[in-house]
């Protein structure tokens, strides 16, 4: 049977996650008809290179596990692509060329690592950041021809490259030197690594206020960055110019975070805000008149970009509705061929109030039938991650079983202002569920949910949530689905890579062996004998975020009381890039779930009208 022929008598929930995708395509800076973006058109997804001149298109990588990082060199003559082995995100920076070629390493000399940021400059240089359990963070400037790798920064802390300048005279660094891994401060250096400015909101581990690096003006001669700050309780864009010393604010008044990249020229930014699960984009000209709207649908852009031209590129998608590249001239930009994803339903927003402030969260239920539902908790990751009015092929799935969909943005989550994104400390996790138990009341008291049918389930941190969920509220909970979950804190926390020790140790307060009662509180395995409900896991063998022995070892606790649970473990990182590997994930937990929740109760009328 062929792919096409499989997709369209395949259900409607398949079909979404076979459907062919793609990504918003980058584009050389210098040599803009030069395009790479990511597909799965071959069933897995690789990265892909697009000539606009001529409309060719070719795949520039084809690996088992797939590869969706990669960028173009300014020039647009090179791919640089990252190899990892079988998703277990440690590698090193291959080179091809556009039309196609041998791959080679891109900085020879190099040794593998996790990635922490690339720049590459319009003479070749590259500037690479690395970061290993045993060193921390280094960043190395290859200057291009073999002609030397020199190291201008080390940290133990979490740092990353964030841009080269356009004339590759300044590359700006984020760093957390002052041990704070959830707000970065700026360091602008030159190439021989000798510091020419910093911007430090943190005030040296202080305050909790983070910075960010959006870009140098993409302009000859002009040292302006663009950077993100939290100075007035959100993100939000500013202009820094490290050489002459001046910060410039942007009135760019919108609730909620917003976020900015350059126009091409360099004379007006592409404003990205993001507000209450939907986004939307502005165009703002620094000391000109107000932001001028950039239509879109009402819904979600993943991601844009503005063209030499002044047109604006993006990504957009609802949770009824597929994702499509579109342009502000109204055109498709990239539609591959094949069958499109059948529509979803369209999610509504419910309020609620919970111990932190009011809570938001996401529902969708089936078109037809009347609740109470049997009802899936689909609990994001990140934490700092939020759930949005876009298109999911996971969520939609449930809905064609029968199934409310509920999604919490519960405090940890970003889009809702600092304040509910550093509400997270110390008690992490149990501060999530108590938003999430706030709006399984709701659910359940306003006759969406049946409460003897209600499933916890999420992957990474969301997988995390569902274990520490199923523990600390057992009764609450008929069943547990977790992908890819912390399960065992102490362990995962010495197993995982560096850059997510430093995230544990700003939001527990410290190591295990510093604050080993936070650990104990925060870990599922701690909760693992109140466990009542049946619990389905999903791991990667590969996994570097979330790494499976911790999880093995909640696995042989369940197993040692007998408590009905299934374990799948797959090889790969942490999630899979393979189309068929994620529909046998999704249909795994379908099926587990189908199995072992219980009959929906009659309800006494019901009962008589039988009779």
């Amino acid at each position: 049977m062929s792919d096409t022929q499989n997709a369209s008598t395949s259900p409607d929930w398949e079909q979404r996650f076979r459907a062919p995708r793609v990504s918003l395509p980058d584009w050389a800076e210098d040599a803009p008809e030069r395009s790479l973006f990511v597909s799965n058109a071959t069933g897995t997804y690789e990265l892909y290179t697009w000539d606009r001149s001529t409309g060719q298109q070719r795949q520039v990588t084809d690996r088992p596990n797939g590869t969706t990082d990669g960028t173009l060199t300014p020039d647009g003559s090179e791919i640089w692509w990252f190899s990892d082995k079988d998703g277990d995100e440690f590698g090193i920076w291959m080179r091809q060329p556009f039309g196609g070629g041998e791959d080679v390493p891109a900085v020879p000399g190099l040794e593998p690592s996790y990635p922490a940021g690339l720049a590459i400059g319009r003479d070749g240089t590259a500037v690479v950041g690395r970061s290993t359990d045993e060193d921390g963070t280094t960043i190395h400037l290859a200057r291009p021809g073999g002609a030397g790798i020199v190291e201008i920064y080390r940290h133990r802390e979490s740092a990353g490259v964030g841009d080269l300048s356009h004339d590759g005279s300044l590359i700006a660094l984020e760093h957390t030197e002052h041990g704070d891994a959830m707000h970065s401060a700026l360091r602008v250096v030159r190439p021989d690594g000798s510091t020419v400015a910093e911007l430090d909101d943190t005030e040296g581990g202080t305050k909790e206020l983070g910075l960010a690096v959006m870009g140098f003006a993409p302009v000859a001669g002009d040292t302006r960055l663009l950077i993100g700050h939290q100075r007035r309780g959100r993100w939000e864009p500013m202009i820094w110019d490290p050489v002459a010393g001046t910060e410039t604010e942007l009135e760019i008044d919108l609730p909620g975070d917003v976020g900015a990249q350059w126009y091409p020229d360099g004379s007006a930014i592409l404003v990205e805000h993001d507000f209450e699960a939907r986004s939307e984009l502005w165009r703002h000209e620094p000391g000109g008149p107000e932001p001028v709207r950039v239509e879109t649908p009402a819904g979600s852009v993943s991601g844009a970009t503005a063209r030499p031209d002044g047109t604006v590129e993006y990504l957009w998608s609802s949770a009824a509705l597929p994702p499509v590249v579109r342009s502000t001239t109204g055109a498709v930009v990239l539609d591959p061929p094949g069958p499109k994803a059948p529509s979803s339903v369209p999610v509504r927003d419910v309020w609620v109030d919970g111990p932190g402030g009011r809570v938001h969260a996401l529902v969708q239920t089936p078109a037809s039938g009347e609740g109470p539902f049997p009802t899936i908790f689909e609990i994001h990751g990140g934490p700092t991650w939020h759930d949005s009015d876009a298109f999911a092929s996971g969520p939609a799935a449930w809905v064609d079983h029968g199934f409310a969909v509920v999604r919490v943005n519960y405090r940890g989550s970003t889009g809702y202002g600092r304040a509910w994104t550093d509400a997270l400390k110390h008690r992490v996790g149990l501060i999530e569920l108590e938003d999430i138990a706030a709006v399984r009341e709701w659910a359940v008291g306003s006759g969406l949910a049946d409460p003897d049918r209600l499933i916890l389930a999420g992957g990474s941190w969301g997988g995390y949530l569902t274990l520490l969920g199923l523990g600390t509220q057992p009764d609450a909970w008929a069943l547990g689905l977790a992908a890819v979950p912390v399960a065992d804190y102490v362990t995962a926390y010495h197993d995982e890579m560096e850059a997510l020790k430093a995230m544990d140790r700003t939001l527990l307060g410290g190591t295990p062996e510093e604050v080993p009662e936070r650990f104990e509180a925060s870990s599922p395995l701690t909760y693992v004998d109140a466990v009542r409900a049946p619990v389905y896991i999903s791991a990667g063998v590969n996994d570097p975020r979330c790494p499976i022995r911790q999880v093995e070892n909640y696995v042989d606790r369940l197993k040692a009381r007998g408590a009905v649970h299934e374990v799948y473990r797959y090889d790969a990182g942490h999630g899979s890039l393979v189309v068929e590997e994620r529909i046998k994930q999704v249909g795994l937990e379908l099926d587990f779930a189908l199995r072992h929740l219980p009959e929906a109760r009659k309800s006494e009328a019901d009962t008589a009208a039988h009779a």
